[in-house]
């Protein structure tokens, strides 16, 4: 949880960082997403008689494929670039490639109860728990990122952070509307499948007339 000047790599992992727990993270947030995403499209289209349920495995595989990926190339872009401005301005200090991953990975240790939560198909409450879980897993990596880069130039700094929050965002928004996508409504065809017998008959009685 984001705590206000406690900075996570300094108070929690500062020399001693671990894999054990982000693999672990990662792991679980995996099978959470793709689980409670195949759960919530059961329960969305429970009341459609044209709903066949079908398993959805392969979102297990890019469930996995997301989520390690993230984990693991965004945090080596943030050190590289942290590690490159280290180089360039003296004054700029930098975290360990270790230490970037840890910060990374514990902070989507959030969004595991939040895919469970997920489930509920109820679109309004569904954004608010994907708006929640992303500012207290945002802030997570702003408050221990901001002061690597604040003693960089104005506008570097900014950028930094507008990146690494827009790709947190990113992934947030991208769960939603994969994993959790609101199914469409069809009463409008099946409402036109019901007025074609009517105008049938309609002109059959026409024709009679005639």
């Amino acid at each position: 949880m984001p705590l206000p000047g406690r900075n996570f790599v300094k108070h929690h992992i500062r020399n001693n960082p671990d894999l054990y727990g982000p693999f672990w993270i990662c792991v679980t947030l995996v099978f959470s997403v793709a689980i409670s995403g195949d759960l919530y499209t059961f329960l969305s289209n429970m009341g459609d008689p044209g709903f066949h349920y079908r398993p959805q495995f392969n979102k297990v595989s890019i469930a996995a494929v997301t989520v390690f990926l993230y984990a693991w190339l965004v945090p080596l872009g943030v050190w590289g670039f942290l590690t490159w401005r280290q180089s360039v301005e003296r004054h700029i200090s930098g975290y360990t490639f270790l230490e970037t991953v840890c910060v990374y990975g514990y902070s989507l240790f959030i969004y595991i109860p939040a895919s469970i939560l997920l489930t509920i198909p109820v679109y309004w409450l569904e954004w608010l728990l994907i708006v929640i879980a992303m500012v207290i897993s945002g802030s997570v990596l702003v408050m221990t990122f901001w002061p690597a880069v604040r003693d960089d130039t104005r506008l570097t700094a900014f950028a930094t952070m507008a990146v690494i929050v827009s790709l947190h965002a990113l992934l947030a928004v991208g769960f939603k509307l994969y994993f959790f996508k609101t199914p469409t409504n069809t009463g409008s065809s099946h409402s036109g499948q019901q007025t074609t017998p009517a105008a049938n008959h309609t002109t059959l009685a026409v024709g009679k007339h005639q």
